[in-house]
């Protein structure tokens, strides 16, 4: 069985709305008519903001649903900040230009110097150095497209919209209004009616006894 769910201190701006919205709701402020003083309405807040867990948890399969995922927008959202940030992506995508360039540099220079017929080791250096800057500059670019790549697909599937966040917020606070507020209220209404004195008849002279009743004449 599920643990029930307590109220998260920082949803208790949107419980207090909440219970704003419900003490304004036609049948709550119809009860409330028969208060000119507005102390049944203080009441009926304090005990609200005391049973707050025991409201909630009339809605909590939709406050869990809220709960689980803005825990995973924000693990998402931490889990790519550092490497959207760091340096590594623009090592990954500065490298390919960088080597390819200079491999293009050592070659030209290898291959003239060999078609000049300069002695030495260095003209098949030049040539062997280029041709390994190459290489170097295919694999980094392959690797820098494979983690574009893999960061759009992150970035597509990993984190919801914040639209769809917001619905499931605007679904929990339809839940609590409706499976919990309301019905707390309406149950904390009748108790205050119950306890309130019951009005004292009117006097009814016509009942006084005879001798009660003073002599004619007098």
């Amino acid at each position: 069985m599920a643990t029930p769910l307590r109220l998260h201190p920082e949803d208790r701006p949107d419980f207090e709305a909440v219970l704003h919205l419900a003490l304004n709701s036609p049948d709550v402020r119809n009860a409330l008519r028969s208060d000119p003083t507005d102390r049944t309405t203080a009441r009926l807040r304090v005990r609200a903001r005391g049973d707050a867990d025991a409201i909630v948890s009339a809605a909590q399969r939709e406050y869990r649903a809220y709960l689980d995922l803005r825990t995973f927008t924000r693990e998402n959202t931490e889990q790519h900040r550092p490497a959207d940030a760091g340096l590594l992506p623009a090592v990954a995508v500065l490298t390919p230009p960088v080597a390819a360039s200079s491999s293009a540099i050592l070659l030209v220079l290898g291959y003239t110097l060999q078609l000049m017929d300069v002695g030495g080791t260095l003209p098949d250096s030049l040539v062997t150095a280029g041709w390994t800057l190459a290489l170097v500059a295919s694999i980094s670019a392959y690797v820098a497209m494979a983690g574009l790549v893999t960061t759009a697909v992150r970035r597509r599937g990993g984190s919801p919209p914040p639209a769809r966040l917001e619905q499931t917020r605007l679904d929990w606070q339809q839940a609590l209004l409706t499976q919990g507020m309301l019905p707390h209220l309406r149950r904390y209404l009748s108790e205050e009616q119950a306890l309130q004195p019951a009005a004292q008849p009117p006097a009814d002279f016509t009942t006084d006894s005879p001798a009660d009743v003073p002599p004619a004449g007098r």
